[in-house]
């Protein structure tokens, strides 16, 4: 499982008519890529770095405390294109990506178990053409994979 995170001020994502469906001030933006291999022990191994990663400055400006740690929130939207197989060629293959119902079974589950943290949890919606606006904090963005 993949996860692109990134330090944002604020972020929001749009879709179908565009209608805002997700909203975030100060946290993380994490795009979510699953992998065919991904279970659900892996999403949760996944949430747990993501909320512990630290990647927010102390008070002596050094990356230094997690989401946890300042209580921010956080935008998770699924992303097929995250594993995609960009090795050969001038188009990306896609057949490490999950079947989409694999991709939102384990997104779902990853959601669900973030929105039992305290913090302000807001989520993309899976399957729909998406925008999502951002102001990266720093920049700070960091690529996490776990399998």
């Amino acid at each position: 499982m993949i996860a692109l995170l990134q330090r944002v001020s604020q972020a929001s994502v749009t879709a179908d008519n565009q209608q805002t469906i997700a909203q975030i001030g100060s946290g993380l933006l994490v795009l979510i890529g699953v992998e065919k291999a991904d279970t659900h022990a892996i999403a949760d191994r996944l949430l747990q770095r993501i909320v512990s990663y630290r990647v927010f400055s102390d008070a002596d400006n050094k990356m230094n405390l997690s989401l946890q740690d300042i209580s921010g929130d956080l935008l998770l939207v699924p992303q097929f294109t995250l594993p995609a197989d960009t090795r050969r060629g001038n188009r990306p293959s896609f057949t490490p990506a999950a079947s989409p119902e694999q991709g939102k079974l384990l997104f779902d589950h990853l959601l669900a178990r973030a929105r039992l943290l305290p913090n302000l949890v807001e989520a993309g919606r899976f399957g729909a053409d998406m925008q999502v606006s951002l102001t990266n904090n720093g920049p700070v963005t960091f690529w996490l994979q776990v399998n």
